[in-house]
């Protein structure tokens, strides 16, 4: 049985060039260098077991990038984009941004405001609360408690104190005029 060939991938001058300045750049994020290499030497007529063995990689993900170059040079996606991960499946996110500042801005504010006979907000409750409020129409108490605590958000120890700070005392009556105008 004849074995298939890859297929012929050639760069013109500014794909070539972009191409090797994303090697030259120290930010450039390994996964896409790596990338740029398989392309660079696929354009030099290597062959994919050739390519993954200059390279320590698979077949497989050599022949990958070559044929996902050639799709995507067909459709005139820039460079850079054509060395970029596909999306991954799964389900879009349920909140939009809007909905989960909706969220952090009740977070912030003392529960006695809502009605709510608390002297700090739960998890619990400001999963009711956003329900209640229409924010959305169902969110359970451990993503909330997930969204607060990837902002840092800490509602329960929103500026209480035992005690309340020390007052600054001045000599100057100056100075504590103005304190007490303030």
């Amino acid at each position: 049985m004849p074995r298939l060939s890859a297929e012929l991938l050639e760069l013109n001058d500014s794909e070539r060039k972009e191409l090797e300045h994303l090697l030259r750049r120290p930010s450039t994020p390994q996964q896409i260098a790596l990338r740029a290499k398989i392309v660079l030497l696929a354009d030099k007529q290597q062959s994919h077991g050739e390519i993954a063995k200059e390279l320590g990689i698979t077949k497989k993900m050599s022949r990958l990038w070559r044929v996902r170059w050639l799709e995507l040079g067909a459709r005139q996606v820039p460079v850079t984009e054509r060395l970029l991960d596909l999306p991954r499946p799964g389900s879009p996110g349920k909140f939009t941004m809007e909905q989960i500042t909706q969220l952090y801005a009740l977070a912030c504010e003392p529960p006695e405001k809502y009605n709510r006979p608390l002297s700090h907000w739960s998890a619990r409750e400001l999963a009711q609360e956003t329900i209640q409020q229409g924010i959305v129409a169902t969110i359970s108490q451990r993503h909330v408690g997930r969204l607060l605590q990837e902002a840092d958000l800490k509602p329960h120890q929103n500026g209480y104190w035992l005690h309340p700070p020390p007052t600054i005392v001045s000599n100057s009556k100056s100075k504590t005029s103005a304190v007490s105008m303030s």
